[in-house]
């Protein structure tokens, strides 16, 4: 069913158009290197050139035993050619081979051509066999279609797969010219049926990372992201496109509706050798407007808050507007209640990221165990500055208080002008409201998995309406440095024999028979 499925995908790939983010997802573009870097990795860090590899020739089983080409009593039986061939050499067995060197290309429209160049050695174990060694190269190629599965996350499926193989030399041993010729022809008949297993399990690992882009991140009391895909993966011929939807959920379990962005998001286009990943506007703002539903917003703002540093009570009010506050009894501390009824506006805009918080401010006596008299109300709008710093996980915000506005909303005396509180309010602000506002953004905007590729030093700008995140291979040292030289030999223990071709797909796996 998967593969059906897929194949209808594959007719609705198409290439990037003009760098429009029409959609209300995330925009992430995975360069061509980094598949590479994933899929050398899935050689180098796993089992799997271990697990497919082994036992070539066996003296009783196998491919060239009893039950394959040295059975059935013809010229490759016992009583043949190779049986002379199996008294000199024993069994010959994959103990050595050389990290494939991996060749890449993205193919737009359909998914990627992959090839694997590699050399294997044989040793044999027979009674001349032991000084006997083999070596021979060997070349995959193998053409695979990018797809989205059943889970919608984007999947790599192997439709073709084809091996070559090259010159076959003799490094040692006693084999006589003729019959190393019949152990030619026989390992050219016989070494191709292996290694597009091994395609089959690095595209399975590969796949395993591509997943991750369907994955639930909690944002604690606000609730959690789920990614998703959006639209079908799209592929140029030197990166991948991914449009990921992000499903939010408050705690209740109630999906978030987002407004869609007025105008296409213009991104920029993608440098050479770097991966991007583009956050909308929308995130930020539903970000902004959880807080504000669930009172994350919202402070009462004592002395205890503001220590000595600001003055808090009756007295530094009055002074500030003595012909109208005059009259408020001395010395009594203040309780400034900060309540935010609507949502806050992200602008992004210009290399700059501001956020507009409307709030109203009731100002009280702060009696701890007396009766609270209201003073005055002001409606303000605070207008903050974010830096945005990325991790390998989210984009973190930090505010710091840029100017505020203040209007009288009223009084228990008469009115006065209340601009002239706003430098004694943005000290109240700085003091006690952004240590705790910054601290409820520690959530952060969540970003998307892609191949393990971390935007933690990427580079970030700014754009109209959009965050844009820009990893350059220079930026960090990703991937960790391989534990040996791609072109080293890698010994490998004797391990049982696999079967010559790939299992058929099942369920959601990305394995589809070898053809």
């Amino acid at each position: 069913m998967l593969g059906v499925w897929s194949l209808l995908l594959l007719w609705g790939l198409v290439t990037p158009c003009q760098g429009l983010l029409e959609t209300v997802g995330m925009l992430a573009r995975i360069d061509k290197d980094e598949l590479g870097k994933a899929i050398q990795n899935s050689l180098v860090g796993g089992p799997i050139l271990q697990n497919m590899l082994g036992t070539v020739t066996s003296v009783n089983q196998g491919l060239l035993g009893s039950g394959g080409l040295l059975g059935g009593g013809g010229l490759l039986s016992y009583g043949g050619v190779l049986g002379i061939v199996k008294e000199l050499s024993g069994e010959l067995k994959t103990e050595e081979i050389t990290l494939p060197k991996v060749s890449l290309k993205l193919l737009p429209g359909f998914g990627v051509q992959l090839s694997l160049h590699t050399k294997v050695g044989l040793h044999g174990s027979g009674p001349l066999g032991g000084l006997l060694q083999l070596a021979a190269e060997v070349k995959v190629s193998s053409r695979v279609a990018l797809g989205v599965s059943a889970r919608r996350t984007p999947i790599l499926i192997l439709k073709r797969c084809s091996t070559h193989l090259g010159h076959i030399s003799l490094l040692s041993g006693l084999l006589p010219a003729l019959l190393f010729g019949v152990v030619e022809q026989t390992l050219f008949k016989v070494l191709p049926e292996f290694p597009c297993p091994v395609v089959d399990s690095v595209l399975g690992v590969v796949n395993e990372l591509l997943g991750a882009v369907l994955c639930l991140v909690p944002l604690g009391a606000l609730g959690s992201v789920e990614f998703t895909l959006a639209t079908l993966p799209l592929i140029s011929n030197r990166y991948i496109e991914l449009d990921v939807n992000p499903i939010v959920k408050s705690v209740a379990g109630d999906i978030i509706a987002f407004p869609k962005p007025p105008n296409p998001i213009k991104v920029p286009l993608k440098e050479d050798h770097t991966s991007q990943v583009t956050v909308p506007l929308y995130l930020f703002n539903t970000v902004f407007g959880l807080l504000q539903t669930i009172g994350a917003l919202d402070l009462d703002i004592t002395l205890e808050l503001v220590s000595s540093s600001v003055p808090l009570t009756t007295t530094e009010l009055a002074a500030l507007v003595p012909e109208t506050l005059r009259k408020l009894p001395p010395g009594q501390q203040l309780l400034l209640s900060l309540r935010v009824k609507e949502a806050p506006m992200v602008t992004l805009q210009d290399k700059k990221a501001t956020v507009s918080v409307p709030a109203n401010i009731h100002v009280l006596s702060y009696l701890p165990k007396g009766t609270r008299e209201a003073f005055f109300q002001l409606n303000r709008v605070m207008t903050l500055n974010a830096q945005l710093a990325p991790s390998a996980t989210k984009l973190h915000l930090s505010l710091s208080l840029e100017w505020l506005s203040v209007k009288l909303a009223s009084s228990f005396a008469h009115a006065f002008v209340a601009s002239r509180l706003e430098e004694w309010l943005s000290d109240v602000v700085w003091v006690a409201y952004m240590p705790k506002l910054n601290v409820n953004l520690d959530v952060g905007i969540p970003l998307p998995k892609a191949l393990n590729v971390s935007f933690a030093s990427a580079a970030l700008v700014i754009i109209a309406n959009a965050v844009v995140l820009t990893w350059h291979p220079e930026a960090d040292s990703w991937p960790p440095s391989l534990p040996v030289d791609c072109q080293s030999p890698v010994h490998l223990p004797a391990l049982p024999q696999f079967p010559s071709q790939a299992p058929a797909c099942v369920g959601d796996s990305p394995k589809q028979k070898a053809r």
